[in-house]
């Protein structure tokens, strides 16, 4: 059960955005910050009144109920209306709660997307090249922006790795559940015996970091040059262009080559330092504030085995939970995601919500 203080304080709360936006002397700075806030009230304001007259209503149709001067249709209508006060009271109890959650501050960014090639040799980087399609593929559908940032390819058309910023709306919350181990099993065109082979691709999605969101000092940078070199390490440049930026106090080290200038090289790898950085600060918080948590889904842990995709069988399994879907070749041209996620999330709500 919410306690009515909280509720009470979502009611006032709205009155007074309400009364302050009406007001002559308020400034634009303070009116977009207060339109936003009231817009995100209004979501719920209609439940939350409700749930506070909840008591009241059940009191004044519990009196009605009992009392044996009224006729027998009148006592029926009240029993039809308590009982569906009451069901209407437990749906506002839960969108409130679900409200009340603690708001990823991430949620509304873009994001940056790392599709590596895990165990099994070529089949992996294969695998890799299916996860990134796929990607591509959803990508286009819900008329995002997706711009790779980095890309090394592997012989017959695989992917050894691949960065990728996605743009649009709510991104973040729509990929942040994919990070971690992705496990295909399927029988390679190689494999004259028709043997199931498994191997795995890792996918790591974070919020793109904006500048104002993470600073970095040219002072904890080294930032070394070298030349790009393509498959093979055959010369592709005949220049120092690649860069290689290594930042001091958290180590993380983000190389670039793509392109053929390296002022362009050291902007998209600071772009991904930036977003690195950015995710670490992320989880260090997320680990203090959920220590206490025994069941949490999308640690962002980049060796948490979390989906099966098994070719033979036509299925796809999300193992946080337990999902099967047995529409892999929809899965695999982006039809059917949402499906996945919007399953990803109730649950996650749902281990959050135990915790309020």
């Amino acid at each position: 059960m919410i306690p009515l203080s909280k509720v009470q304080d979502l009611i006032a709360k709205h009155s007074k955005l309400e009364k302050d936006l009406s007001s002559q002397e308020i400034d634009k700075k303070s009116f977009a910050e207060k339109s936003k806030e009231y817009s995100d009230l209004n979501d719920i304001i209609k439940e939350a009144v409700s749930y506070f007259n909840f008591q009241k209503n059940k009191n004044e149709l519990e009196n009605l109920i009992n009392d044996n001067g009224i006729d027998k249709e009148m006592k029926d209508l009240a029993i039809s209306e308590l009982n569906e006060l009451e069901k209407n009271n437990q749906s506002n109890e839960k969108k409130i709660k679900l409200f009340l959650l603690p708001k990823d501050e991430a949620d509304t960014k873009n994001a940056m997307i790392e599709i590596r090639a895990g165990t099994g040799g070529l089949e992996a980087s294969l695998f890799a090249s299916d996860l990134f399609k796929m990607y591509e593929k959803v990508s286009h559908k819900k008329k995002w922006l997706m711009e790779v940032i980095s890309i090394s390819k592997s012989d017959a058309g695989g992917l050894k790795e691949v960065i990728a910023s996605i743009k649009g709306k709510n991104i973040y919350s729509s990929l942040k559940y994919e990070s971690g181990v992705h496990r295909v099993q399927r029988v390679p065109d190689t494999e004259t015996q028709g043997r199931v082979h498994t191997s795995a691709a890792t996918v790591a999605v974070m919020p793109e970091a904006e500048e104002v969101d993470v600073k970095i000092e040219e002072k904890d940078l080294r930032i070394d040059v070298f030349r790009s070199s393509g498959p093979g390490g055959q010369s592709v440049n005949t220049t120092d262009s690649a860069v290689r930026i290594t930042h001091i106090p958290t180590g993380i080290v983000v190389s670039q080559q793509d392109e053929k200038s390296q002022i362009r090289n050291k902007e998209k790898g600071l772009k991904i330092l930036r977003s690195r950085i950015y995710e670490l600060e992320r989880q260090k918080r997320d680990q203090e504030r959920s220590k206490d948590r025994k069941n949490k889904i999308g640690t962002g842990d980049r060796s948490e085995r979390i989906r099966t995709y098994n070719f033979p069988q036509g299925r796809v399994t999300d193992h946080r939970i337990n999902l099967t879907l047995h529409k892999l070749s929809e899965f695999m041209e982006g039809e059917i995601f949402d499906e996945m996620i919007e399953n990803l999330v109730i649950q996650a709500q749902e281990n959050e919500l135990i915790n309020i």
